[in-house]
């Protein structure tokens, strides 16, 4: 056994003494469960928690073990990227542009120089390092932005500067609470019930103000996935907008402090501690796998199957010789995949857990490999250790019936 594999270590792969000698043509069955990266909310569990009658501090206090909930600064902002290394852009409904009176029915066209950015539209003509422009109202930016969402309405003001790596850079700064607004419909449908749309209205706020995704001075999230998805006024609904007003400025905090809220889409029915999840990332104490009963959804449990030859392409550079298999070594709490070896004829590679699930287009790194032939099916070697809370297989009775631990911090519905 390799009770012990650390994410560089190797050791001898079981399957390198057993025969891969199967008749007939090979299939691979991946089980698996969950949609994600597993940290932090599942947002399909905070629908089954609140569907159950648990409020959205119980549903927060559950995902994220220890905090409470504090207030963001009144006057936080945020400045999310629209649009980046755009040698032009163009706009409507301002009225105002560093001071310059403008007019919101005429479109302005802004595009990159050598020294910053010029204006130029309607016998307006200015050229600055950074090019601030506002509304009455919502400003649109023309064209499509990086959110999919073309010719899209922002509140707040938008900012045109030069990019750190070249050509212009389209921020648009706005308020916390706008920005919750026009966000939260987009991350969760607005018809699910109002305690899992306020969990995601503060968890979507502390995110924001924690992220810290853009390069200094720049930004501080993206406008789609690899942050939040943000769509501006084209994302702001009725009850999304409740839920952003009756939880207005709360935000997570760890020890007096807010504390970053990765969320997702569904976890198979545990979450994942974060150093094991995100490669590089240390423990966080409120980022602790926890089991999650009430995560349901289309991607609860699920099946893929693929030929070995389409594993193999997919796998490119990862096989020695010809595919054999599929080996865990280690999984994490949930039991995500930590580490594995792709085995060939040849010898055998190792492989992250994320990378093995980006290669086979797996939904998540919660999977169990097997192969089946004509004469029936056979479970791919596993050398991973259960976690020392006694994680269950996909599947498993243990694993549908497995309920809150006390520490998790649920409270009464």
């Amino acid at each position: 056994m390799c009770a012990t594999v650390a994410f560089g270590a190797t050791c001898t792969p079981v399957a390198a003494a057993r025969s891969h000698s199967r008749g007939g043509s090979q299939t691979l069955v991946i089980n698996g469960a969950g949609d994600g990266h597993g940290v932090g909310m599942s947002q399909e569990g905070a629908l089954g928690f609140a569907q159950h009658g648990y409020s959205y501090t119980a549903i927060l206090a559950h995902y994220y073990t220890g905090t409470v909930l504090g207030r963001a600064t009144p006057s936080a902002n945020v400045r999310v990227l629209l649009a980046g290394n755009r040698r032009s852009a163009s706009f409507s409904g301002a009225d105002s542009a560093n001071g310059h009176a403008l007019n919101p029915a005429v479109t302005y066209t802004v595009v990159s120089t050598s020294h910053g950015v010029r204006l130029a539209g309607a016998g307006v003509r200015i050229a600055a390092g950074l090019l601030s422009v506002s509304g009455a109202g919502a400003v649109t930016l023309k064209g499509t932005a990086e959110n999919g969402l073309t010719n899209g309405s922002y509140r707040g003001s938008l900012s045109l500067a030069p990019a750190l790596h070249g050509g212009m850079n389209v921020v648009n700064a706005l308020s916390l609470e706008d920005y919750v607004r026009g966000t939260v419909a987009e991350e969760m449908p607005a018809e699910w019930p109002l305690a899992a749309l306020q969990a995601q209205a503060v968890a979507t706020r502390t995110y924001a103000i924690t992220a810290d995704a853009g390069p200094a001075g720049e930004f501080d999230v993206y406008c789609d996935t690899r942050s939040q998805m943000y769509r501006g006024v084209a994302g702001e609904t009725p009850r999304s907008n409740t839920a952003t007003a009756t939880t207005a400025g709360q935000v997570v905090t760890f020890r007096g402090r807010p504390a970053i809220t990765y969320f997702f889409a569904s976890s198979g029915g545990r979450t994942e501690s974060v150093q094991y999840a995100f490669t590089g990332s240390g423990a966080e104490p409120w980022l602790r796998g926890v089991p999650d009963p009430f995560d349901q959804g289309p991607l609860h449990k699920w099946t893929v199957t693929m030929s070995f030859a389409s594993a193999q392409a997919r796998l490119t550079g990862l096989v020695r010789g010809a595919l054999e298999g599929i080996e865990v070594l280690k999984r994490g709490y949930s039991p995500r995949i930590l580490t594995a070896y792709v085995l060939g004829s040849q010898g055998h590679t190792l492989v992250s857990g994320p990378e093995l699930a980006a290669r086979l287009s797996l939904n998540d790194t919660w999977a169990y490999f097997s192969v089946h032939d004509s004469h029936g099916s056979l479970q791919e070697p596993d050398q991973s250790q259960p976690s020392a809370s006694g994680t269950p297989a996909p599947g498993s009775e243990e694993a549908a019936t497995a309920q809150p631990a006390a520490s998790g911090g649920v409270g009464a519905p």
